[in-house]
């Protein structure tokens, strides 16, 4: 994480200084709504960005991010649902992060950049780190609502889970 450029957004002031607390060795730039994210992703580069969901337009810039090429990785409260989890990996998010879990931050980042470095799917980690967390929040039936998606996940079928994903993108 030394060095990396990271772009974090979201409206919610005390979200942000945690964020650069537990980013402090990165080189950090906030911003706290969609247009000022806009500017920034349109104008400067960026290593990865932490994308808030609500508040912001989240998606719309998980779309622009895309489309430079920065690791997104989606951070929520509101949205905290295992559908807006698959949307935001259908979409091409990095990782999906709970606020709840934001003290771990470095951890995930980390995650994503080794598996960036080794050519891996970035979700890759996703259930270990963060299975249990959902299983505790949503209880044990939490995957039914995609099933065909969460088994691919958990037996890392790449394959499968980009098929998903481009059959998302076609609809």
């Amino acid at each position: 994480m030394e060095d990396k450029r990271v772009l974090i957004v979201d409206d919610e002031p005390d979200v942000l200084e945690t964020l650069e607390e537990l980013l402090s060795m990165c080189e950090l730039v906030t911003a706290s709504s969609f247009d000022e994210a806009r500017v920034l992703l349109e104008t400067h580069s960026f290593d990865m960005a932490i994308l808030d969901i609500m508040g912001v337009n989240g998606y719309k810039l998980l779309d622009m991010a895309n489309e430079k090429r920065i690791l997104a990785v989606m951070l929520t409260a509101h949205a905290l649902t295992p559908e807006d989890t698959v949307k935001s990996y259908k979409r091409g998010a990095a990782f999906f992060v709970p606020k709840e879990e934001m003290a771990s931050i470095t951890t995930f980042l980390s995650d994503v950049l080794e598996a960036k470095e080794k050519g891996e799917n970035y979700w890759a980690s996703w259930l270990d780190r963060l299975g249990r967390y959902y299983d505790e929040k949503f209880g044990p039936d939490w995957k039914d609502s995609d099933r065909e998606f969460w088994e691919a996940l958990s037996q890392q079928d790449w394959r499968l889970a980009s098929v998903l994903r481009r059959e998302e993108d076609k609809a």
